[in-house]
């Protein structure tokens, strides 16, 4: 018979730290961990360790992800201001006293000490914690005004970060800031118009730009590689061995997948090196050439599977702070996998936006992993709530 003075084992002390995780989520998370490992083992063969330092970011990202689920999310709403101030910091820092490396100051070397970071990334999860601080706090009494100085908060680091340039990055910290101003109650009065007028806007920018292509005119609003992006996701024949190249090459290994593909470690176009990119941007295509359709569609079902679970997870959060930040989250995620499927598709232009836990990368392994802790934590506030 145990005595009420019985000391409780080490399991039956750890077991209620993992029983907060949410289990729908982590096995989505696992699945697409495995498959990004396989595919960076097969597309990085020929970097020698890069599946190695693929396998110590993942390892990193989950131990972030073990960490920030165990914060409740009254902690994280008290990091908000912190983060973003230091985001936009390192933001300022980096303009004046980044490193530059291909035309573009992304990045910054703390102190001398060979660390180097990329601010921006920061930011991705930044900006969404400062907003939804600021809707929580703003909840009783939301007025335009409310919604104007959102759009002022959002528009600093987002200007800052296309300044750079990385409009990659840009877009993805304004998508996830976007996702909040809509999801704190921004009226469709207010949305559709602004949708319609920039449709419109697209639509003739395009029609202007395919025409300014064919006559080799320059453009006065837009820099050089930004031309270059738009020409060659309109005709990527034109420059086949130059700005066309990762389009045509993505797009020829997409198709030499068929339906189960040619098999792991089979892909003439990733091992013969015609794919560029193929362990960052553009895995992707390796791994469609390597697991056909069959494999993309486990692929996106893992994704879906992910996406909807933090939707849910959104939906059931106990507090205003926290659905507005786990549904920004989560749909900034379906933003991640939908760009760069679409661009190494060719049908969106190629910027660097990584496939979750398929590419390779340290900063935006973390920043994942942060990201998906955070909804950890939201479910985990929920179920105790509920308790």
């Amino acid at each position: 018979m145990n005595s009420v003075f019985d000391r409780p084992s080490a399991w039956q002390r750890v077991l209620p730290i993992f029983r907060g995780f949410d289990g729908p989520l982590m096995v989505a998370i696992v699945v697409l961990a495995i498959m990004g490992l396989v595919t960076m083992y097969s597309a990085g063969f020929d970097h020698g360790t890069r599946v190695y330092a693929h396998a110590r970011n993942l390892l990193l990202a989950f131990a972030v992800l073990f960490i920030v689920a165990q914060v409740p999310p009254q902690k994280l709403m008290a990091l908000a201001v912190p983060l973003y101030a230091v985001g936009v910091a390192l933001l300022l820092a980096t303009a004046f006293f980044g490193v530059t490396k291909k035309g573009a100051t992304r990045w910054l070397n703390l102190g001398g000490s060979g660390l180097i970071i990329q601010p921006s990334e920061i930011l991705k999860i930044g900006v969404p914690l400062m907003l939804a601080w600021w809707f929580q706090k703003r909840e009783s009494h939301l007025r335009a005004s409310d919604f104007a100085v959102a759009a002022l908060i959002l528009a600093l680091p987002v200007a800052l970060v296309i300044k750079q340039p990385d409009l990659g990055t840009g877009v993805l910290v304004l998508a996830a800031g976007l996702y909040v101003i809509f999801f704190a109650g921004l009226s469709w009065g207010l949305i559709l118009p602004v949708l319609l007028l920039g449709g419109g806007a697209v639509a003739a920018l395009v029609m202007s730009e395919a025409t300014l292509c064919q006559q080799g005119m320059d453009w006065p609003f837009l820099r050089e590689y930004q031309r270059h992006r738009i020409c060659t996701l309109l005709d990527p024949s034109k420059d086949p061995l130059g700005k066309g190249f990762h389009i045509i090459q993505g797009m020829i290994a997409i198709g030499a997948g068929g339906l189960t593909g040619r098999g792991f470690m089979a892909g003439t176009q990733t091992h013969l090196e015609f794919i560029p990119e193929r362990t960052t941007d553009f895995i992707f295509a390796a791994f469609s050439e390597e697991f056909g359709l069959a494999g993309v569609i486990i692929l996106m079902i893992a994704y879906l599977c992910m996406i909807i679970r933090g939707l849910m997870i959104a939906g059931e959060a106990p507090t205003v702070f926290a659905r507005l930040l786990a549904g920004a989250i989560t749909l900034s995620l379906f933003t991640y996998v939908f760009v760069n499927m679409g661009m190494v598709s060719g049908i969106l232009p190629v910027v660097g936006v990584p496939l979750p836990f398929v590419s390779y990368g340290g900063t935006a392994m973390v920043t994942l992993g942060l990201g998906l802790g955070i909804l950890m934590s939201v479910s985990k506030s929920r179920r105790l709530m509920q308790s």
